[in-house]
This record gives structure tokens, C-alpha cells and sequence, in this order.
């Protein structure tokens, strides 16, 4: 089993996992690898790597980003308010980490309205190499099942 939705400390208010004691305690339950998908950015890669590989343990490095149905230049009168949906994404090799990280920099600087957010379209030119999952129940695809939508 490989864990492919973790938040570390890096997810402000959310995560609580200490990047170091989450890789030895990986290492400890037998696990071959692990993933790091903190929200709305990428700041403990780096930190996540070193540790995975000090414990023996495959790093898988990704992202749970936040995708607005709208343009992400766009600000709805929302106030920020659930304009957007969450969306894990996972480097599947070296393009899909560059993809990751102009992803992650383009929802701060050409995104951010409350939170770092990606469009669909912006997505859209960054998926070679990268996984996507549906992420929680904050995402698109778990929202229209709960309201019977499988379309």
C-alpha cells in the first residue's frame, strides 16, 4: 500500500505530519513509498525528498491544488468562498515535477484570489508527466457523486 494523499506540516492548518517523522515512521510500517500533496503548494519537496531517501523510501512529490470552474485571473464575488474544487496531482517523473512547479507558481502569481488556484485550461498545458487523482471530498468528481452525477 502506498499512501498517494498526504498533508505534512507545509498545509497550514491542515497537516499536522512532521516531514521527518512521517518518512521514519514510513520506513518503520514497511512501506515502499509515499507520497507529499500539500495544499496549494510545494514548499516541502525538497525537505520530503531528503527524508524519503535518508529512510529508504520512494518520494512521490505532488500537489493538491485548487482548480476554479472559471478563469483563475477571474474573481467572483464570492469573497473566495468554494470557487473552486480540490485536485491532487503527483509528479510521474523529472516533466511532471517541472509541470507541478510552473502549475504551483503560476496559481500564486497569475491565480491567487484567497488560496493559489489553477484553472482547467492552464491544467490542461501542464499534464505531461503528471498524475491526477480526485482528491477529497472537496473535488469535483467526489462532489458530483454525492449529488448522484456521474456525468
Amino acid at each position: 500500500m502506498v499512501h498517494l494523499h498526504v498533508h505534512t506540516e507545509y498545509s497550514l492548518l491542515d497537516g499536522a505530519a512532521r516531514v521527518s517523522d512521517l518518512a521514519a515512521r514510513a520506513r518503520e510500517l514497511g512501506y515502499k513509498a509515499l507520497a507529499i500533496t500539500d495544499h496549494g503548494a510545494m514548499y516541502g519537496v525538497v525537505d520530503f525528498y531528503n527524508a524519503c531517501k535518508k529512510e529508504g523510501i520512494k518520494p512521490i512529490l505532488g500537489i493538491e491544488t485548487y482548480v476554479t470552474q472559471g478563469a483563475m485571473q477571474e474573481r467572483p464575488a464570492t469573497g473566495g468562498q468554494r470557487d473552486y474544487a480540490h485536485l491532487v496531482l503527483l509528479a510521474q517523473n523529472e516533466t511532471g515535477y517541472r509541470n507541478l512547479v510552473k502549475l504551483s507558481s503560476l496559481a500564486f502569481t497569475e491565480g491567487f484570489y484567497y488560496r493559489p488556484r489553477i484553472d482547467y485550461e492552464v491544467l490542461s498545458r501542464h499534464t505531461e508527466g503528471v498524475i491526477c487523482l480526485s482528491a477529497c471530498i472537496a473535488g469535483d468528481i467526489p462532489r458530483l457523486l454525492l449529488e448522484g452525477r456521474q456525468q
